[in-house]
């Protein structure tokens, strides 16, 4: 009965051990009690959260958009990032950014960016600017 009782533990404990819980309310494959999101508060409504979805097709595919919820879901350099953009009050939102990898792992600091993005294009409605290309010089000169 004892060894039954520590399989149905062990057994458990793989399974629930295996799953994180997503900004949009899912659960996903990733390393748990990891941190992996970052949240930002911003004196502007929630009507002007379109901010974020720009945002993040900028940096890459906005796979998903769920305007009930208040939730987006895109694919960043193999990352999956999820935005959730809330009413705090009317004049103040909170934008929460989250980023796993494949493997289940996370990415801090391109939530970090990403917050920093937002807030940006938030305060100026501009998005940042790409990093200019380099010219190459012709050959032979």
């Amino acid at each position: 009965m004892k060894a039954l009782g520590f399989l149905a533990a062990c057994v458990t404990a793989l399974v629930v051990s295996g799953c994180v819980n997503t900004v949009d309310g899912r659960r996903e494959v990733g390393v748990p009690f990891v941190k992996d999101q970052v949240q930002g508060r911003y004196p502007r409504p929630v009507k002007n959260s379109g901010c974020s979805a720009d945002v993040l097709r900028f940096n890459g595919t906005l796979s998903s958009e769920d305007s009930i919820r208040g939730t987006l879901e895109a694919n960043i350099n193999t990352k999956s990032v999820w935005v959730k953009v809330e009413s705090l009050d009317p004049n103040l939102s909170q934008v929460t950014v989250q980023v796993r990898t494949r493997n289940g792992g996370t990415d801090v600091e391109l939530a970090r960016e990403l917050d920093k993005e937002i807030a940006l294009r938030l305060a100026t409605g501009r998005l940042p600017a790409q990093a200019p290309k380099q010219a190459t010089a012709p050959a032979g000169k």
